[in-house]
């Protein structure tokens, strides 16, 4: 995996949040820690697969940040992204974080 910045404490802490939500099928990190070229203060671009609503992603992005972490996560409901270049650039860009297992 790409260098995200994130240690392997932090990604456990986050599929844990993610785990607890039956809805978030994927989540793709996607902006400047996907592509390699954040700084130690950039946040966290999420998009949440399987969430189609932006209320949910809130909730989970309201969670994400009551952990230990020293970030900003910002949280988009994938099915809710009207932005086709927004859309295009995590498909291209996106490191899969997490994978519900069924």
């Amino acid at each position: 995996m790409r260098d995200t910045g994130l240690s392997p404490y932090g990604l456990e802490l986050l599929c844990s949040v993610f785990r607890r939500h039956p809805v978030v099928l994927k989540v793709v990190l996607y902006g400047s820690r996907a592509k390699g070229t954040h700084r130690h203060e950039s946040d966290i671009d999420l998009a949440l697969v399987g969430v189609d609503d932006d209320m949910e992603a809130e909730a989970l992005a309201f969670e994400l940040d009551e952990l230990p972490l020293p970030y900003h996560f910002d949280v988009k409901a994938f099915g809710a992204i009207r932005h086709a270049p927004l859309r295009e650039h995590i498909d291209r860009f996106g490191v899969v974080l997490y994978e519900r297992q069924f």
